[in-house]
């Protein structure tokens, strides 16, 4: 005939006092009350493993912080747990295990190890505003905080004042960021779910600026103001060096002369020099040689082709062809940047392929298989197009000579 077990009573754990052997009292069900020789009341669990059937027990927690009440309740979800077969310790320790992670998978780590990778893709000057925008606006409020306790209404306040006082680019910009950091912990395994994907709609969509530019009609003026500015030869040079390779400002400023390949009149900038870290070649013309030849003396015993007039073994600052432009009467009308433009819509104007004039741009082909198609077979053609580009340029100089036609 089976024992019967009474249950026990609130006063019986109570009152029930310590000897000098541990005492086991039973709930029934596997739930015991042990109260030790030192007077402390624990409750333990006593069951059978699901899987091996071996006897195992786990604890409950320490009575009176944890109530006959409680300790029952916990009974009968180990209980459910073993009807599933699942260990109720091992799944206990999971779960410990899991808040413990969690907790140390702060927004800022989190973010500091989706940075590590980011930072690869982009360019150093923008990855350095990225990470100094996280350090100004979201990790004061937010940096702190276990990534899976963040959710929409905290991100919100937190960029409101950023977007309050009209820097809705900014803010624009870091809620993308946002949902990278979120998307990678996401893949990464520490979320099951984006909690910010919808944010974006929260604020006001910025106005798109564009960057100031000529038309190509203007660009006769551009070169008449090049040819009589008062400027530097390294910083005239650079300024034709970029118009006529139409790269971007960065890219141009720290060109090297270990890039030029003279044999084949090319240049071949690097993937970790360029924008989207993929290298890219461009056709030199006899205009953009003879750049070279005009910049040689300056330059050539350095590493850089358009050294700093200050520091002359580093390269000039990509915004040195915007202060030229400043000062030559430009400011508002055209940046540096701006010089692509010029270029761009010129040779689209012109009936040029938009995939051809694109590559020129080194604006990135999203389709791989595409992209190493148009590499092998977009360079010769390109040559046909730079070199219309720089015969373009050097007929708008005209009377007013560039730096180039002054050679002799």
């Amino acid at each position: 005939m089976a024992r019967t077990t009474n249950p026990l009573t609130n006063t019986q754990v109570k009152q029930t006092k310590p000897t000098d052997k541990r005492q086991k009292l039973s709930d029934g069900d596997g739930l015991q009350l042990w109260i030790n020789p030192n007077g402390s009341k624990s409750w333990m669990l006593d069951y059978r493993h699901p899987i091996t059937k071996k006897r195992s027990s786990m604890s409950f927690g320490l009575y009176p912080a944890v109530s006959l009440a409680d300790a029952r309740k916990k009974r009968v979800e180990a209980k459910e747990n073993l009807a599933n077969g699942i260990d109720p310790k091992e799944w206990r320790e999971d779960l410990k295990r899991e808040k413990q992670l969690a907790a140390s998978n702060t927004f800022e780590k989190v973010t500091i190890d989706w940075f590590a990778i980011k930072k690869t893709k982009i360019a150093e000057t923008t990855a350095r505003s990225l990470w100094r925008n996280f350090e100004n606006h979201i990790f004061p409020k937010l940096g702190h905080r276990p990534i899976d306790k963040i959710l929409a209404p905290e991100a919100i306040d937190v960029l409101k004042p950023l977007a309050a006082k009209g820097s809705l680019e900014t803010t624009s910009k870091l809620v993308g960021y946002l949902n990278e950091v979120m998307r990678h912990a996401v893949n990464t395994g520490l979320l099951h779910h984006n909690s910010l994907a919808g944010i974006r709609s929260a604020f006001e969509t910025p106005k798109v600026t564009h960057m100031p530019t000529l038309k190509p009609e203007e660009l006769p003026e551009l070169m008449k103001a090049i040819n009589y500015a008062s400027i530097k030869l390294v910083t005239r040079c650079l300024i034709e060096w970029q118009l006529h390779t139409m790269v971007r400002p960065r890219e141009a400023a720290e060109a090297k002369w270990c890039e030029i390949d003279f044999e084949n009149s090319l240049w071949i900038i690097p993937a970790e020099r360029m924008k989207m870290k993929v290298e890219h070649i461009v056709p030199l013309t006899p205009q953009v040689l003879a750049i070279l030849e005009i910049i040689k003396p300056v330059s050539s015993h350095r590493e850089y082709i358009f050294p700093s007039d200050r520091h002359p073994a580093k390269p000039s600052n990509p915004e040195t062809a915007n202060k030229a432009l400043q000062r030559m009467g430009f400011k508002g009308r055209l940046v540096a940047h701006g010089m692509r433009s010029i270029a761009s819509t010129t040779l689209n104007e012109q009936g040029f392929d938009g995939d051809l004039i694109e590559s020129a741009l080194a604006h990135q082909e999203q389709n791989e298989v595409r992209r190493a198609y148009n590499r092998a077979q977009y360079l010769e053609r390109r040559k046909s197009l730079m070199y219309w580009w720089s015969e373009r340029i050097e007929n708008c100089v005209k009377s007013s000579l560039s730096a180039i036609a002054n050679i002799s």
